[in-house]
């Protein structure tokens, strides 16, 4: 079992059988396609390719890989993906990666550096900021290390709680934001109150010390700090089966 291992199931867990969930590449889509194999059969996976329902037999490569399209319930037009579907609240879960997070779960996946002069030059936003934006919550996945947990983004590219309490609203953004940022060490939550990220939970064998150590600002703990439960042989052979499809 290995660190991404605990992760993505942990990722997996947090959607719910019946959602409708809009899935980014990558790690996103490989945790969603696994909570569909295991405890929610009825998710609806959407891609912003316009694939609705989509049920691939492997991970797809992309949002345009036809195995979206071929297993899909719908295929509709982008346009209609995003101003019928996703900016009118229609959409339950937004599932989202990062390259960089901050603690007010802000998003960057544009650039590293001064965006007129960057030393990394990201794949760019593609949905994710109306993702963000309009979902009736976010789920955000994404290996923990300073290089990725900055104290300040480098670039917004899609907004999770600003610069804290009254920022989404005060953009006129719809749905929650971001409600769990899952890693391999463990869960990170917004606290109620000031919509910083708070460690809730930690994977088995992770101390808060690893934690922190792996978080470029001063990361609070949970008083009631949790450990997840380990994924099950059940779990891993449906991701190894996934993945080595």
């Amino acid at each position: 079992m290995t660190p991404d291992d605990r992760m993505t199931v942990a990722a997996a867990r947090a959607l719910r059988d019946g959602d409708v969930c809009f899935v980014g590449i990558g790690l996103p889509s490989t945790a969603a396609n696994l909570a569909r194999r295991t405890h929610a059969p009825g998710l609806v996976l959407v891609y912003e390719s316009g694939c609705i329902g989509a049920k691939p037999t492997r991970l797809p490569l992309s949002i345009g890989d036809g195995e979206l399209a071929t297993t899909a319930d719908a295929v509709v037009g982008v346009p209609e993906i995003f101003n019928y579907w996703l900016q009118p609240g229609r959409i339950d879960v937004g599932f989202l990666g990062a390259a960089q997070i901050d603690r007010f779960a802000n998003i960057n996946t544009t650039v590293v550096g001064d965006y007129a002069h960057p030393k990394v030059r990201l794949p760019g936003a593609g949905g994710a900021p109306e993702i963000a934006a309009s979902c009736g919550e976010v789920i955000v996945i994404v290996r923990q290390s300073p290089r990725a947990f900055v104290e300040k983004v480098d670039f917004i590219t899609s907004v999770g709680h600003g610069n804290g309490p009254g920022s989404r609203e005060k953009l006129g953004l719809r749905g929650k934001g971001p409600t769990k940022v899952i890693t391999d060490l463990g869960i990170l939550e917004p606290d109620p109150e000031t919509a910083e990220l708070v460690l809730t939970h930690v994977h088995s064998g992770i101390t808060p010390e690893q934690a922190q150590d792996a978080t470029g600002w001063e990361l609070r703990i949970a008083d009631d700090l949790k450990t997840t439960e380990p994924p099950t042989e059940k779990e891993l052979k449906a991701l190894r089966e996934l993945v080595n499809a």
